[in-house]
């Protein structure tokens, strides 16, 4: 990490961040110690089948083709747990990914339930975001994969949604560059000004603060983080897809989705000066996963390895937004913003983060 594109970031008299210190935290507050890992997780687990008895499903899965999510269901699978995998299909899925889910549910012989929400609707939400010049594109993708993880989860009365969501790999993410994955606020602000959508929503999911303040806390529908639980190395967990289920790499986190691959490999470095490999090699660093000077010769190489690719990426993006190429221009020299240049509900979501951070000491 550096100070490029990132207001908050400070560096000690050893040229240590503030976002080592953050890991840290967070590390000790979400991973069990080694010790007693293993126990927490049996007892989770038992706790997750005797919920689920009875019924078709004991958890909740979301996929998406990557990493991190095919771990999970590959692993929880060998813990003896009935998972219903569930995927928002945004338009923007690659071959890869669609090839990579199926390949992947078929032999774990995992159900999928997949919401599709209308592109028309969709396409509007994407294209307001780029039009509000803010770094948080992919915040809409976000916020409706947590709110069909969770009304899912309602629908079916499954009580525990297993995340891939996990320290070890995600650990530092500035907050500046990308916020509003629950503030629903944010959205319909960014919306009302940039869409004729305006605040009303059709198919979109989504949730607002009470609603899952409601669905945590009044309807005790978990969020259980097992990457944490176990000693998740990222490279031996490629090694592992790619032998047992037939997994393809796609060469970039997230890069499951052509539009991810195309607003953080072209617009998020050009537009926003933010290259988010920094955070995501920084993570892995803490980790112990890969060495700085590792580091600092993958950062070195493009974001796009592949110029033909960046070209026809581009073509298809703005073909699909239905943007010109002088639009797209305007939309990509306009001045930059952050969420804070409008209406959101940040306040009010670091004191619920608090307080779920609080309860989380106590086990509740």
């Amino acid at each position: 990490m550096d100070t490029t594109a990132d207001p908050d970031i400070v560096f000690d008299e050893n040229g240590i961040s503030n976002y080592v210190e953050k890991y840290n935290y967070l590390q000790d507050l979400r991973i069990p110690a080694e010790d007693v890992r293993d126990k927490k997780l049996k007892l989770i687990i038992e706790r997750i089948k005797k919920d689920g008895k009875g019924k078709d499903y004991d958890c909740l899965i979301g996929v998406s083709g990557g990493v991190d999510s095919t771990y999970v269901a590959y692993y929880i699978k060998k813990l003896g747990l009935r998972p219903l995998a569930v995927h928002f299909d945004n338009g923007w899925n690659s071959e890869l990914a669609v090839s990579n889910i199926e390949k992947t549910l078929k032999k774990l012989e995992i159900d999928l339930y997949t919401y599709v929400v209308d592109w028309e609707e969709f396409k509007e939400i994407q294209v307001a975001f780029l039009k509000a010049s803010v770094p948080d594109g992919e915040i809409p993708t976000d916020h409706a994969i947590y709110a069909t993880l969770y009304n899912t989860a309602n629908n079916y009365g499954i009580k525990h949604i297993i995340s891939g969501t996990n320290i070890r790999t995600e650990g530092i993410l500035p907050r500046t560059w990308a916020y509003g994955h629950i503030d629903l606020k944010y959205i319909k602000a960014i919306c009302k000004k940039f869409s004729t959508l305006k605040d009303r929503f059709k198919t979109f999911p989504h949730v607002n603060l009470f609603q899952f303040f409601n669905y945590i806390y009044i309807r005790k529908i978990k969020s259980f983080p097992i990457l944490d639980y176990i000693n998740y190395d990222k490279a031996e967990a490629v090694d592992i897809l790619e032998k047992e289920l037939g997994w393809v790499n796609y060469g970039g986190k997230h890069y499951e989705s052509i539009y991810t691959r195309f607003f953080q490999g072209y617009i998020l470095p050009r537009k926003f000066k933010m290259d988010k490999r920094r955070g995501h090699l920084s993570t892995l660093i803490c980790s112990g996963q890969i060495t700085r000077e590792e580091a600092l010769t993958e950062i070195l190489k493009p974001s796009y390895s592949d110029k033909d690719m960046e070209q026809q990426d581009k073509e298809f993006v703005l073909k699909k937004f239905g943007l010109s190429e002088k639009e797209f221009e305007d939309i990509m020299n306009a001045p930059t913003k952050l969420f804070k240049d409008y209406p959101n509900n940040f306040k009010q979501q670091q004191s619920l983060t608090k307080l779920y951070h609080y309860l989380k000491k106590f086990g509740l």
